[in-house]
């Protein structure tokens, strides 16, 4: 019969993070996140890239060309759209833990030991967020309004917290400071809700908050193992596709408030029907709409600003 120590080895041994990657971007990017994760200086890691549609550039060569069998690439034979894409990477998923990488983003080199060691420490958290850095298009460190504003709002500690429940339901609902792309799953836990297919740009809080209403946890770790990149938003940002996006976040807030009160958050349910920073996001873009003369964007953003 296996001694303790036997039994965490074998416990330690069966961790594996697995970075799956819905790739649609630039070719060039992705290949600074795949390097960033052969790099790991901790190999329990396996990647999996999955290209949406026929009608971008293959990198399936490339990827083959690495030979390392823990790299595999799937190319969807048509376009499944964002929420598409990561459902079908959560579907193609084997790891025990997974990281849904963004094409453009950046693994420091111990980012597999930071979060397996968390969950090591928390073998009941569904989730884990190691510290984040800021890089902008280059490289170069950044750290323009929105993430200042993510800092302030959240998690701040310099020793490593586990949350959940009502009390971090409510935080992210007044102003989600947590980043998607360097979040560590429990697979199973993730498999459970899936991706909402009609919310493709708050997928991730949808999913999140699933997770806290079924007592799921997350550990924040202050170690920095991530870099995010932000890229600048071009002057015409603020028109249709980022109108939808306010709109579908009063969607989902509203459909939060609901589920928070069945629950019994009160207090959770208060701060979904608020939403307090989208509303201000969406009156910092009032001028740029104002200044490009779209009347149905500044309406729509006012609109959200006061009544959603």
């Amino acid at each position: 019969m296996p001694n303790d120590a036997t039994q965490q080895m074998t416990d330690r041994d069966s961790q594996s993070i697995e970075f799956l990657v819905p790739y649609f971007g630039s070719r060039a990017l992705l290949e600074i996140a795949v390097c960033s994760v052969i790099e790991q200086e901790d190999h329990r890691w396996s990647l999996r890239v999955v290209q949406d549609g026929p009608d971008v550039v293959d990198v399936g060569p490339w990827l083959a060309g690495l030979k390392d069998h823990r790299i595999t690439y799937h190319r969807n034979h048509r376009n499944l759209g964002t929420a598409g894409n990561f459902q079908r990477c959560l579907d193609l998923a084997t790891g025990s833990h997974v990281v849904f990488l963004g094409c453009d983003d950046v693994l420091l080199p111990t980012y597999v030991s930071v979060v397996l060691g968390a969950f090591e420490r928390h073998p009941d958290a569904a989730v884990i967020q190691p510290g984040v850095a800021v890089i902008d298009h280059a490289g170069r460190h950044v750290l323009p309004l929105a993430d200042r504003v993510k800092r302030a709002i959240g998690a701040r500690s310099e020793t490593e917290v586990c949350l959940g429940g009502e009390a971090l339901a409510a935080s992210l609902v007044r102003g989600n400071w947590l980043y998607f792309p360097s979040l560590c799953w429990r697979r199973d836990l993730t498999v459970k809700h899936g991706f909402r297919q009609d919310l493709p740009v708050t997928l991730d809080l949808a999913l999140l908050s699933q997770v806290l209403l079924d007592d799921g946890k997350l550990v924040v770790t202050p170690e920095a193992a991530f870099r995010y990149r932000r890229h600048a938003a071009s002057l015409s940002s603020a028109s249709a596709h980022e109108v939808h996006r306010f709109e579908e976040e009063a969607r989902l807030f509203k459909e939060l408030a609901e589920d928070f009160g069945r629950a019994g958050w009160r207090r959770a349910a208060r701060a979904a029907r608020g939403h307090l920073m989208s509303r201000l996001h969406a009156v910092m873009r009032v001028p740029g709409a104002v200044a490009r003369r779209d009347r149905s964007a500044t309406r729509r953003l006012i609109r959200h600003a006061v009544l959603s």
